[in-house]
């Protein structure tokens, strides 16, 4: 992953201001649709995301984002030196 704390601050304030690339973008833009509407998740938004480079989308961010949200809740420490509130750092 990264140690940039910059950057780290920059996609959790707004990732779509990020400097990060049109296929990192995209797959955060699937994370969130599939994580606020998971129905809208059609074909023709996976085949975007093919197309920016990504592939079996759906079963890893589907895997993750429970997961995250099980690992957070009770607190747990993901990554070291980072504080356990999302979207705060050390």
């Amino acid at each position: 992953m990264t140690h940039d704390d910059r950057l780290v601050e920059g996609i959790v304030e707004d990732y779509a201001t990020a400097t990060i690339s049109e296929a990192e973008r995209a797959l955060l833009d699937f994370a969130v649709k599939l994580t606020a509407e998971p129905w809208a998740c059609l074909e023709a938004v996976v085949a975007h995301l093919r197309d920016a480079g990504w592939s079996d989308l759906t079963l890893v961010v589907g895997y993750f984002a429970p997961v995250n949200r099980i690992a957070t809740g009770p607190g747990v420490e993901l990554e070291h030196g980072r504080d356990k509130s999302p979207g705060t750092l050390k």
